[in-house]
């Protein structure tokens, strides 16, 4: 099932009287049900700047962002979140809130006015740190945790919105090697066990390319790329765009 489509964007950013300035031009992607997408390409060539408008925290300069049926400007934040849950690079500073706490605030789009969790959203909770591995966490103050343990909270908190689409942009940049194979294949075990799509940027080109369905590629002018990481054509414009020597062997 196609949970998004973006229909010949235009992302950049708006500056009131001063106008706007424009990343990237005539973008076209889809994102399916139960798959993961890579986000790759250079520093400064546009990836959060996509992965922002697709999941509504900026608007689209020019063209239109489908979530499902509907396009994404004519929903509430609420309606974005309850489809869509994005979890950032930068470090929560939650002082000396409880991990509990934090993947509880996941249920936020569902309880609308009351703010109070139901026996089935404290089910949801629970079901989330366990799906991470994090149930030990749960009762730690977040200025306790490590980064990789911070990542997992932080992953539990967007499975408890129960999204159909989850959003992470950069997510190993803080990680040591094992959390991030870790947190890799989390992410790719939650795709294949529970239908949720997950868009991943991140500069970790071998791990992405093992647990992609499919990757996209942009390039320094901002344009956007699709293949497979089986795809051998493919793999050489990954090799071009980075500028990697043809004989790395992963490439």
């Amino acid at each position: 099932m196609k949970l998004i489509d973006a229909r010949s964007i235009h992302t950049g950013y708006r500056h009131g009287f001063r106008g706007s300035v424009t990343i990237s031009k005539h973008l076209s992607a889809s994102i399916f049900s139960g798959e993961v997408v890579g986000l790759i390409g250079p520093n400064g060539c546009g990836k959060s700047t996509l992965l922002r408008s697709l999941s509504g925290l900026q608007s689209v300069l020019d063209g239109n962002v489908y979530i499902g049926e509907t396009e994404i400007s004519h929903m509430t934040p609420l309606e974005r979140a309850c489809k869509i849950s994005v979890v950032l690079t930068k470090r929560v500073h939650a002082g000396h809130l409880k991990a509990d706490t934090i993947v509880s605030l996941g249920r936020y789009p569902h309880t609308r006015l009351s703010g109070g969790l139901t026996e089935q959203d404290r089910y949801v909770v629970e079901r989330s740190f366990s799906a991470v591995g994090a149930e030990s966490l749960r009762y730690r103050t977040v200025d306790e945790l490590s980064d990789g343990e911070l990542q997992k909270v932080m992953v539990a908190r967007a499975l408890a919105q129960e999204p159909q689409i989850i959003m992470m942009d950069e997510p190993t940049a803080f990680l040591d090697v094992t959390r991030k194979v870790e947190l890799m294949d989390l992410l790719e075990t939650i795709a294949r066990t529970q239908g949720t799509a997950v868009l991943v940027s991140s500069h970790d080109l071998e791990l992405l390319m093992r647990i992609s369905n499919r990757v996209w590629l942009m390039d320094e002018s901002g344009s956007l790329h699709k293949g497979t990481p089986q795809d051998r054509e493919f793999k050489s414009l990954i090799r071009n765009v980075f500028h990697i020597p043809a004989h790395y062997a992963s490439f």
